[in-house]
């Protein structure tokens, strides 16, 4: 017997990463438990992530990285010794015209912003990279 292959409608499809469940708690505890300037500075991206896309997902995965997502992963938040470093899954084809991407620039695919203890982050910058990487899962 031949065996036919099933027609899927694309619509009905959706990705794993589109749609996860949001686990706020699981963030809230990775924050907490930074309980240094590296928390501080986690949750302080955190806010502005909701701030700009407040339909965004959050959960943690790989042992301990918070992860936001809207129709597809927008970034993570790895914690270092001396670095939150926060890394967009498709940051190489996001625009950047104040340079805020600091990190991980010689890759196809991702970049990062590395905040050391002290430093300010370009909140504007910040949330229209949070928008562009939005629209480009959107774009998908």
């Amino acid at each position: 017997m031949k065996k036919t292959a099933k027609k899927v409608d694309k619509k009905t499809v959706k990705k794993s990463s589109s749609t996860p469940t949001s686990n706020p708690k699981a963030v809230d505890a990775r924050i907490k438990e930074l309980n240094d300037w590296r928390g501080g500075t986690l949750s302080q991206m955190r806010s502005l992530i909701k701030q700009t896309v407040p339909e965004v997902t959050e959960d943690v995965k790989w042992g301990n990285v918070p992860v936001w997502y809207c129709d597809g992963i927008i970034c993570t938040g790895e914690s270092y010794k001396s670095v939150v470093k926060l890394t967009f899954a498709n940051g190489a084809k996001l625009k950047d015209p104040t340079k805020i991407f600091n990190s991980s620039l010689e890759g196809n695919t991702r970049r990062a912003i590395d905040i050391k203890e002290g430093e300010k982050v370009n909140e504007a910058a910040f949330k229209a990279l949070i928008n562009a990487a939005v629209a480009l899962n959107r774009s998908k």
